[in-house]
């Protein structure tokens, strides 16, 4: 599964300060949400300047590439695609041009409607220079900031055509702003230090700054923030709820985070003390595959008493095996990640602790390196329900008919990975876990019951994501 995208903004009551540093360090503390771009656009005062490149952010920023990115006030990105191929025009911020100067959009998630609004802005003459979603925003922020002049409430218009999710870090000049759209699908945090304001997706980009987490963005709030912090709301629909992202709290974030009020490591520990109320086992040893699933099992270890172990090491220097392009890839990539470890493994029975199944063929690849090592039993223990239907909202993790839960029950996925048993977390008890209501979450790709309305060109825009 690939997430899109992570996010920082940064201002400095000190007008000397260059905040380009606290920007790096920020999207450093980010790079799980996007390995293929990094970004940073800055204002100087004077003029904004940025910089781009493909890979990871120590790459992007290597010799010397922040010199000249000088300012008190900027923003950053590091981008996995899911609207738009992965190349450098789709690399943000990204920079758009008007009459009264240029602005620049960093954004987290996915515009499920952008293939109509684009169609429409071409119609009326745009050009477009990339493929994204986020060229889309910024050309329809452009157009009403020169009818209105005020760009909150020219977000304010925009929010209201755009349908899917929308964490925005955006630079109008020197002027900061943040935007986090009205269900609150994707993650957005307010950290402050000495003077210095930080907006991040998650909050372990305030940790490596040392600034403190004051707060979330409400969903549907637009900040501007420079000597002071102004908060406006969009205007909502009587009867919207908020619908925060349960894989945030599965997978995505780091268990470092705290998303929403709720520490990602104690939801992980909850998860796995359900896990084994709902699935307990007779086992010698409780393994996680790595890294994501690792705080579950451990929360699997201590409820069972079973004692926690390694059994797979990961190799952290490959890409993660989604990222794969052909099935063989995918399965040879699994061989690459994780080598076992043969004397922790013969001749035991383990309960392995994953997060998910989203297609099927890394698990079963995974199983059958775990059986050549002479394992006795393999019982799998997922720390979510099963997957059954698309993500529309950021994350790329597959078609439908790719998904192997959406046409198989619980036994014959069971068979098709290869393992003794297999149980999955209850939706019931992953709501609990989080501690947040089963109403204010995004459950799409869990139930098939989305939070927002799906444009009619759906299925052509899944066959697009790319």
């Amino acid at each position: 599964m690939q997430d899109k995208c992570g996010i920082v903004g940064a201002y400095s009551k000190n007008k000397s300060h260059n905040i380009s540093r606290e920007i790096y360090y920020g999207l450093y503390a980010l790079q799980h949400r996007g390995q293929e771009s990094a970004g940073i656009s800055a204002h100087n005062g004077s003029e904004m300047r940025t910089y781009r490149g493909m890979g990871l952010v120590c790459d992007v920023f290597n010799n010397g590439n922040l010199i000249g990115l000088d300012g008190n006030v900027g923003i950053g990105h590091v981008r996995y695609s899911t609207t738009g191929k992965s190349q450098i025009q789709n690399s943000q911020p990204f920079i758009g041009k008007f009459d009264l100067g240029t602005i620049a959009i960093a954004h987290n998630g996915d515009i499920i409607n952008s293939m109509e609004l684009r169609q429409k802005l071409e119609k009326e003459g745009i050009i477009f220079q990339s493929s994204t979603d986020s060229e889309v925003i910024c050309h329809m922020l452009t157009r009403e900031y020169s009818q209105t002049q005020n760009m909150v409430e020219s977000i304010k218009k925009v929010s209201k055509k755009l349908i899917g999710s929308y964490s925005l870090a955006l630079l109008v000049n020197d002027d900061l702003m943040v935007v986090r759209d009205p269900i609150g699908i994707k993650p957005l945090a307010l950290g402050q230090r000495e003077g210095t304001t930080i907006v991040a997706s998650e909050t372990v980009a305030f940790d490596v700054v040392g600034a403190e987490y004051v707060r979330d963005v409400e969903p549907g709030e637009i900040l501007v923030i420079n000597d002071e912090i102004n908060s406006f709301k969009i205007p909502q629909n009587p009867g919207t709820s908020k619908a925060h992202c349960m894989f945030e709290y599965v997978y995505f974030a780091r268990p470092d985070s705290i998303l929403d009020g709720r520490i990602v490591y104690n939801v992980r520990l909850n998860i796995g003390h359900a896990l084994y109320r709902e699935h307990p086992v007779d086992a010698d040893v409780v393994m996680p595959v790595p890294d994501s699933a690792i705080t579950a099992a451990i929360g699997y270890s201590r409820a069972s008493g079973i004692s926690y172990g390694e059994g797979l090491i990961k190799n952290r220097y490959i890409g993660r095996t989604f990222i794969m392009p052909t099935q063989e890839e995918r399965e040879t990539s699994v061989k690459l990640k994780m080598n076992p470890i043969k004397s922790e493994l013969e001749g035991k029975r383990i309960v392995l602790v994953d997060d998910s199944i989203v297609r099927g063929t890394t698990s079963k690849a995974l199983v059958n390196v775990l059986r050549d090592t002479g394992v006795e039993e393999i019982h799998l223990r997922i720390g979510s329900p099963p997957i059954i239907s698309p993500c529309y909202y950021g994350i790329a993790m597959a078609t439908r008919k790719e998904l192997i839960a959406s046409d198989k029950e619980v036994e014959k996925i069971r068979q098709t990975i290869g393992v003794d048993s297999l149980g999955y977390l209850s939706t019931k008890s992953l709501v609990e876990c989080i501690g947040i209501k089963k109403n204010e979450l995004c459950l799409g790709c869990i139930t098939g019951e989305y939070p927002t309305q799906l444009p009619s060109d759906i299925d052509e825009y899944e066959s697009c994501k790319c």
